[in-house]
């Protein structure tokens, strides 16, 4: 990392860890400085669907700072009055959230928001609006800058908040993608260190928001029975899977170029095998859980194209906006290779498409078969391995099994599968849990870059997944609503995918 915003940053991250520590609620929950929140990209889809209702959702549950303000933003020929802007959440809020937008704490939460156009040649109208927010507030409040943008935009957005000084006391969230290949990825890091020190950077990836996250760490760090076994000894092979029922949705100019690999397993799925395969941390904290994560990273192998499936679903090409003769993958399956002590000669398969049979966000740790196999192959024996599975959905509000074998009742050993389950929407309230967008929002404002990717580590997902971007197999159709092409079979062989379900 170089530039300015680099300068004295052990010194701020210090300063900011003092300063953290000293504002916890009653009852030991983290509540953040006062804020000034800009939402870039205000008029957007993503502020609409996740942004506003999460901010109110968040407000309404007492984690917002106890004096706060939240500035839309968009460039001018999108600008909107304040009650334009208020009168747009609302009927976000109406249509997307967990709680209707009345009452006192819509009220509060409505008088809090306020808009003030952006444009690179005339950033007028947002200084005047950050400026007015903050002397609403009083005192020196925090600034927080989201990017709902267009990666394009990300650039000039990062110079202008340079140039007016309003990046000064503040912290960016940037949404992916986090570039699309290691140049462009050093490219984007370059502009936004020039600006921010990394410690006031929060690349945001909403999957690692959810509460399964966590219970990653919390069940392999705090149960004695797991951790000894999550290795290449016990553990034959892991499959993490994040298929989507939805199409593209008439997001062909994002889309082509751009494809499911860097949309969503750069993003999303080798963030999960971070948390997954990482190293016990020495402690919970983010440099803590950022540096093992890293490891992971570092010691993955390049990515084989030999190992990997490109699909694409029957019918995109006649999408709107889409080339006739595109070879963009909305589907990918690959093998991933890691080398290390702990996972050497483990495969991690990973899958991700459009328009597949479910919509699912799933961990699967197959363990090894018993040496000795002395029970007989039964009616419900498929012949394949008959692996014993520890399963981590990711749906909200997420579930944990444990899939075994068990003798069927009656004189004859047979055997027939089984499954411990533990449902969060049965075992704790969940009206309190917070959504990804909610709770990485929440961090972002305390300064808590645990669950968000870092700088290092991104490039080196990049260099790893450069011999698939220079030498692409061609894509596979797949009918939609299926589970991909058929050559994913022959991928994860001799294990099966876990999805589709099997009892």
């Amino acid at each position: 990392m170089s530039g300015p915003a680099h300068v004295q940053e052990t010194n701020q991250e210090a300063s900011e860890a003092a300063s953290q520590a000293a504002h916890q609620s009653g009852n030991g929950v983290p509540v953040p400085d006062d804020h000034v929140v800009v939402l870039f990209g205000a008029t957007g889809d993503l502020a609409r669907r996740k942004l506003l209702p999460g901010l109110f959702h968040l407000a309404k549950a007492g984690l917002m700072p106890a004096r706060y303000r939240i500035v839309g933003s968009a460039p001018s020929q999108a600008a909107l009055s304040d009650d334009e802007f208020r009168k747009r959440a609302r009927e976000a809020v109406a249509e997307f959230g967990r709680s209707k937008p009345e009452g006192e704490d819509w009220q509060r939460f409505e008088d809090a928001l306020t808009f003030g156009a952006e444009d690179p040649d005339d950033p007028g109208p947002l200084l005047a609006a950050v400026r007015d927010a903050e002397e609403a507030i009083g005192g020196s409040p925090r600034r927080l800058f989201h990017l709902a943008v267009p990666p394009k935009a990300f650039p000039s957005v990062i110079e202008m908040l340079g140039a007016t000084g309003l990046a000064e006391n503040g912290r960016v969230i940037v949404e992916k993608p986090f570039g699309t290949d290691l140049a462009s990825a050093e490219a984007l890091n370059a502009t936004i260190h020039s600006v921010f020190a990394e410690s006031r950077v929060f690349r945001i990836d909403h999957f690692l928001g959810k509460e399964s996250v966590d219970n990653i760490l919390a069940l392999r760090f705090a149960n004695g029975f797991l951790e000894p076994v999550w290795n290449r000894d016990h553990i034959s092979h892991v499959q993490i899977d994040v298929p989507e029922k939805l199409s593209i949705e008439g997001r062909a100019q994002f889309f082509e170029g751009t494809g499911t690999f860097r949309d969503m397993i750069v993003t999303h799925l080798f963030q999960l095998l971070g948390f997954v395969a990482m190293e016990p941390p020495t402690s919970l904290n983010a440099k803590c859980l950022r540096d093992e994560k890293t490891k992971v990273f570092e010691t993955m192998r390049p990515l084989d194209p030999e190992h990997v499936v490109r699909g694409q679903y029957e019918g995109y090409r006649d999408e709107p906006g889409v080339d006739p003769h595109s070879d963009t993958e909305t589907f990918v399956a690959l093998r991933v290779e890691l080398d290390n002590w702990r996972w050497a000669g483990v495969p991690f398969y990973l899958r991700s498409g459009k328009s597949l049979a479910e919509g699912r966000h799933v961990v699967t740790l197959g363990f090894r078969e018993p040496a000795l196999r002395m029970f007989p192959c039964t009616a419900h024996d498929s012949g394949e391995p008959r692996n014993n599975e520890l399963v981590i959905d990711f749906n909200d509000p997420g579930r944990v099994a444990i899939r075994f074998l068990v003798k069927e009742p009656g004189p004859a050993m047979r055997l027939d599968e089984a499954e411990m389950v533990f449902n969060y929407a049965d075992s704790f309230n969940a009206m309190y849990a917070l959504e990804g967008y909610e709770r990485l929002i929440l961090d972002a404002m305390l300064g808590d870059q645990s669950l968000f990717t870092r700088a290092d580590g991104i490039e080196r997902l990049w260099a790893a997944s450069a011999p698939l971007l220079e030498h692409p197999r061609p894509v596979e159709p797949y009918a939609p609503g299926s589970w991909g092409p058929e050559s994913i079979n022959r991928l994860i062989a001799p294990y099966h995918w876990s999805l589709p379900d099997h009892r």
